[in-house]
């Protein structure tokens, strides 16, 4: 089956659904920029899912360190053995009795949903196919249904911008305002098993059935029994054992139920930072981005009654690069204000400039004036960002 293109042509919802559909057999290869993910397919299912660009935190080995599971010395012991007997990682940790066979699987398990459900924010790439035989480990993981990841995919991508409004930094930590209601009924598995099979099914568990939102289920007993002082959400995505949007939504529901109260800058502080300064904020740097609107205007004004006045056609006097360069840095100042609102209101910076076209703080052109190509932007941190205007 020949299958490949850009995900701008055909979504990562219709690729995955038309392999399973057709419950082929082979590997599918993604890569947008510096990013490259292989997704194996057995018969339809997706049975294993590889990073060539996985960040070092992302690593298994790294998972279970900040998971709070092995310590660093006995990762490095672990690793030392890998290397004298070739043997997996995982059966090294669970011959040394660092951690059972049991959790070893959850934790792949969420190693794969972490890099699978990523890719559903994915806005741009390339994507191709190759049929063919493939090999894993039946006993490491059950294969996935395309239909139950599609599913699954879309509902995450729904829900995380209200969740992101509430949850809107992983540098947040929490206080608690009251325990939790007790548990419906004693059970030998404990939270993070309900939860976890919860997530790896795709199913809600029972309590939560009907309401998406504000419930405390499994997943919410598991990350309120993590929180304690100075423990951000970082760190509760970490131990919680849930992963990214299973443990912000768990934030999300015990914060809005009362349970949870944001410190280290929360919107939902004090009422009169939050609300009263929040909103000013908001407010003026909305002004700013009208000013700076204004200003290019202004700029783009100066530059056609200074072409009107020397004889010139005003065409070709924009071709000039320096009064190409002289505007540009009018509208860098119109990117930049709208990019200081969004971090205001969201609480990080966006991905790429295109997100601020979505939310409506700039329009598809203001991405690119004067110029042809787009401004360069890269994201380099939550809160740092580099803007340049294009080569020329």
């Amino acid at each position: 089956m020949a299958l490949q293109g850009t995900l701008k042509d055909f979504g990562i919802g219709d690729i995955l659904q038309l392999i399973g559909q057709q419950q082929k057999t082979g590997v599918l290869h993604l890569k947008e920029r510096a990013q490259e993910v292989n997704v194996i397919f057995k018969d339809g299912g997706i049975v294993r899912t590889e990073s060539s660009t996985r960040r070092k935190k992302d690593l298994i080995g790294t998972m279970l360190v900040r998971a709070e599971l092995i310590t660093e010395v006995q990762l490095q012991k672990a690793l030392e053995q890998q290397r004298r007997t070739l043997q997996r990682l995982g059966d090294v940790l669970v011959g040394m009795n660092l951690i059972s066979a049991e959790r070893f699987r959850h934790m792949v398990q969420l190693q794969i949903n972490e890099t699978l459900y990523g890719l559903f924010l994915w806005k741009s790439g390339t994507y191709n196919f190759e049929q063919g035989e493939v090999e894993y480990d039946p006993d490491a993981i059950a294969p996935m249904r395309a239909e139950s990841v599609l599913m699954e995919g879309f509902r995450r991508v729904d829900e995380w911008p209200l969740i992101r409004k509430t949850i809107h930094a992983e540098t947040l930590t929490f206080e608690k305002k009251q325990d939790l209601p007790a548990a419906p009924a004693p059970s030998e598995r404990d939270d993070f098993d309900d939860a976890f099979d919860a997530m790896e099914s795709g199913e809600r568990p029972a309590e939560e059935e009907g309401s998406e939102f504000k419930a405390v289920g499994p997943s919410e007993r598991t990350v309120f029994a993590r929180v304690v002082p100075g423990r951000t959400v970082r760190t509760l995505v970490d131990v919680s054992l849930l992963g990214e949007f299973e443990t912000y939504k768990a934030l999300y529901n015990l914060v809005t139920l009362g349970y949870l109260e944001p410190r280290a800058g929360s919107r939902r502080g004090s009422v009169a930072e939050a609300g009263v300064l929040g909103r000013v904020a908001r407010s003026a740097a909305r002004i700013v981005i009208a000013s700076a609107a204004v200003l290019v205007a202004i700029v783009a004004a100066a530059v056609f009654s200074e072409a009107l006045a020397q004889g010139r056609s005003p065409a070709t006097f924009f071709v000039d690069t320096a009064v190409e360069r002289h505007l540009a840095g009018a509208q860098q100042a119109r990117i930049r204000a709208a990019l200081d609102v969004y971090r205001l209101e969201q609480g990080e910076l966006p991905d790429a400039l295109e997100r601020l076209v979505q939310v409506g703080l700039l329009s598809e052109s203001d991405l690119r004036y004067p110029w042809t190509d787009r401004y360069h932007y890269r994201r380099e941190s939550a809160q740092a960002y580099v803007l340049l205007p294009p080569l020329r």
